[in-house]
């Protein structure tokens, strides 16, 4: 299963003020992402928001289409909710309020993925 990272150019010194943020979070209703024709297209496995100083990640583990994910997010009224209530907090807006911008800020603010280990991708051994 891939894993994606999104950054967040953040105010250094405001910690405690984004974990309450995400304290609250509203999950998203179902973890499946469907597709244009009601097709799942992708799921979302589990999420991850790390930060230190002027930076925040957020880690999703996701099977499927990681557009069809971002295109889901951007209309979760919970994400919706985590990005307005960041925009203090943010030292780069972030051009959320729409699904086009959602999007492009999520493409934007991707990682490259370096490398990706999992014990699930190991080959079992032999119980021979």
């Amino acid at each position: 299963m891939p894993f994606a990272a999104i950054t967040y150019d953040i105010k250094a010194g405001y910690e405690k003020e984004i974990t309450e943020i995400f304290t609250g979070f509203r999950r998203v209703g179902s973890p499946v992402v469907k597709g244009d024709g009601g097709e799942e297209s992708a799921r979302i496995l589990s999420t991850a928001v790390f930060i230190r100083d002027d930076t925040m990640v957020r880690v999703i583990e996701y099977e499927g289409d990681l557009r069809a994910i971002a295109r889901h997010m951007a209309v979760q009224p919970g994400v919706r909710e985590v990005e307005e209530k960041l925009a203090p907090y943010l030292t780069r807006p972030r051009a959320t309020d729409t699904v086009e911008g959602f999007i492009a800020t999520f493409e934007r603010s991707l990682l490259t993925c370096m490398a990706q280990m999992s014990v699930r991708d190991a080959p079992r051994p032999s119980t021979s």
